[in-house]
């Protein structure tokens, strides 16, 4: 039987509607994709509402973590074996960050993780807060496989300029690669130490790397003999000091320029930490200005602004990633970190730092972390 003309067209309507429908939702995801992993602050409330990183969220105690025995972890750095070196309390390992609903919880599978970077290499690049994450990621994984064989470079698994892990049953290597500046700090034939904001040519050890996790500002306010450089240059000029921040926007543009000349067309992942708190003012969190994190045991508790405020370089980190041309996902742990005074290693290091308020207990924070990066690598939101 011939159909009549007036259901043909409404037929072919509803195909060019479903077709619009369905180009808009694509382009809907494009966009919430792009402003996410470039960390821009225009995503619309619905497209981030559950995102781990911009969700709310509070720590609550969950009597099923940690969610690994250190002591079975053979990755741990001294400085940050908080139970090792006899930490008493425990509070602070049962910890773990509850968004609020609607938003899932997101679970972390090493064992998967493991399949999923079959052949690739992971590096993490920066000072001593990736590091955290490194050893701490490096635990978990160690947990979700703990008969596989693991082959360590150098031998010693001391951290040298680059460390790696690498589980041979799976065939991933995770990298981590020193640099406190992201650029380049070299020392001239005349002695002198010079930090060099608009060169970047250690970068070509990182072009190997599947996926990169990027950290950096922990070593910028330094000064007197905790100072590594000498000298700034820019270009042409040699300058004596400047104002910090404005040499990490700098440096950090940079590092943004190689990103997106090297690793634009490529499927390299990029990330990078957010900027990890320290403790060391009680202001910060409502206590008395002399008050560190020694002796807290303790979250903060609160769901509203820190007492402290916002890092002020978390907003520079930002707006350089959102004018990039190759997303590079923020992981931005910064205010979930800020909350845990109670979680760094104080004067449980092995005697390196004696009243460390800036790293990080490992079993602990950086756990967290890494449950929130796994979210992030499989489109957990």
């Amino acid at each position: 039987m011939a159909k009549r003309p007036g259901v043909l067209w409404a037929a072919a309507l509803a195909v060019l509607l479903l077709l619009a429908a369905a180009c808009t939702a694509a382009a809907a995801v494009t966009i919430s994709w792009k402003q996410h992993h470039r960390g821009g602050a225009s995503a619309s409330s619905a497209a981030r509402s559950c995102d781990p990183f911009a969700a709310a969220g509070a720590w609550v105690v969950d009597e099923s973590y940690p969610l690994y025995d250190s002591a079975r972890c053979p990755f741990i750095r001294d400085e940050f074996a908080c139970a090792r070196f006899g930490r008493p309390d425990t509070m602070y390992l049962k910890y773990r960050w509850q968004l609020d609903p609607p938003c899932a919880q997101p679970r972390f599978d090493g064992a998967a993780l493991l399949r999923m970077w079959g052949g690739k290499t992971v590096m993490f690049v920066g000072d001593s807060l990736a590091l955290n994450q490194y050893e701490s990621l490096l635990c978990m994984l160690h947990a979700a496989a703990p008969g596989a064989l693991t082959t360590l470079s150098p031998a010693s698994g001391k951290i040298g300029p680059s460390s790696t892990v690498r589980f041979e049953d799976y065939n991933v290597t995770v990298v981590y690669y020193l640099t406190h500046y992201l650029v380049d700090l070299v020392t001239e034939a005349s002695g002198g130490r010079v930090l060099k904001l608009d060169t970047i040519d250690q970068a070509r050890d990182w072009l190997a790397a599947d996926v990169l996790v990027f950290d950096s500002w922990h070593w910028w306010p330094r000064t007197g003999p905790t100072q590594p450089w000498d000298y700034i240059q820019v270009g042409n000029t040699v300058v004596k000091d400047m104002d910090r921040t404005q040499a990490f926007t700098k440096a950090l543009h940079t590092w943004a320029r190689w990103i997106d000349a090297n690793l634009v067309h490529t499927d390299t992942k990029v990330f990078f930490q957010g900027i990890s708190p320290s403790h060391y003012r009680g202001q910060d969190w409502g206590a008395s200005p002399k008050k560190t994190c020694m002796g807290e045991t303790r979250p903060l508790n609160g769901t509203g602004p820190y007492p402290g405020g916002p890092i002020q370089q978390q907003a520079i980190l930002r707006g350089v990633l959102a004018g990039m041309a190759k997303p590079v996902y923020l992981l931005d742990f910064t205010y979930l970190s800020q909350l845990r005074k109670d979680a760094h290693p104080t004067k449980y290091d092995g005697g390196i730092f004696g009243g460390d308020c800036t790293h990080w207990c490992v079993t602990g924070l950086p756990d967290t972390w890494n449950v929130l990066f796994y979210a992030a690598l499989t489109g957990q939101d």
